[in-house]
């Protein structure tokens, strides 16, 4: 498949879209070469943005739809987190923050002018539970809802939305917890963070993507398809799982065909390697 201008999917029907997951606060650096123990390396760009799974898929659903996409987060009482908040604002997302008395994660990610990255993480992962003062009671009015991060009760109540998608990243003990089927779990078959045993799940999803970048991937099912091929070379690979995983689950959402789903996520995920940082066009 070549990459087409998202322009093309302007068809995409009004959507109200959410997501419940988490947010970090990434460095982005790009270098001569990934770190290795004794190299000093300099930075030749250096951008910071709120990142993590779950912003770079809100985000990327209100890119697609020209609509406000809920986030349900979890942030830090600190600059950072203000920081985060102000900057998702600004992306044009409905914020529902529970904010904690700690410190907002944060990370570094380390880009080689090949476009691939080595990221480090510091602290832990902030998520929004089910016992935060959210406006859950309102999921059943959303077309689709995208989870990144969250407690079993959080994905049981998002289960009232027409259509509910996961990364495994969530946690298979969770999602099992939840005693939810799951219209869709997509992630990385690369990233041993995402892989996961079928045979652990209580509930096997209707619907499942693996991912395997350039090379493509496979749906579950539907088989394998095609990666995309880029007229340009590969700038910053941060965020092409995610913005695939977004691309479908808005074409899913809208009721579309899984082919014509996974070809929106696989231009979303191919459009994003074109760019340094994780928000080329905003």
């Amino acid at each position: 498949m070549n990459l087409l201008s998202l322009d093309k999917f302007k068809n995409i029907p009004n959507l109200k879209l959410a997501v419940i997951g988490h947010v970090e606060w990434v460095s982005f650096l790009s270098v001569k070469e990934l770190p290795k123990s004794g190299l000093i390396s300099h930075a030749k760009e250096y951008l910071e943005e709120p990142a993590g799974g779950g912003s770079l898929v809100a985000v990327e659903m209100q890119q697609l739809t020209k609509e406000p996409v809920h986030f349900f987060t979890a942030l830090g009482r600190d600059p950072i987190g203000e920081k985060c908040y102000e900057r998702l604002k600004d992306l044009g997302l409905n914020l529902n923050v529970a904010w904690r008395d700690t410190q907002t994660r944060r990370g570094i990610s380390f880009v080689d002018p090949n476009g691939e990255r080595a990221i480090t993480i510091i602290g832990d992962r902030l998520q929004p539970t089910s016992k935060d003062l959210l406006p859950w009671d309102e999921l059943d009015q959303f077309d689709g809802v995208f989870i990144t991060a969250g407690d079993s009760q959080s994905i049981n109540l998002s289960r009232k939305a027409k259509f509910l998608a996961a990364t495994p990243r969530v946690g298979i003990e969770v999602l099992n917890q939840s005693q939810v089927h799951l219209d869709l779990l997509v992630g990385s078959g690369l990233d041993p963070g995402e892989k996961y045993d079928l045979k652990e799940m209580v509930h096997i999803p209707k619907l499942r993507i693996s991912t395997k970048g350039s090379e493509g991937g496979e749906s579950f099912p539907g088989g394998p398809y095609q990666a995309i091929k880029l007229n340009s070379k590969v700038v910053d690979s941060y965020g092409c799982g995610d913005k695939f995983a977004a691309g479908v689950t808005t074409g899913l959402a809208a009721n579309w065909t899984l082919e014509k789903s996974i070809i929106l996520g696989a231009n979303c995920g191919a459009k994003c390697a074109t760019h340094f940082g994780p928000y080329h066009s905003i």
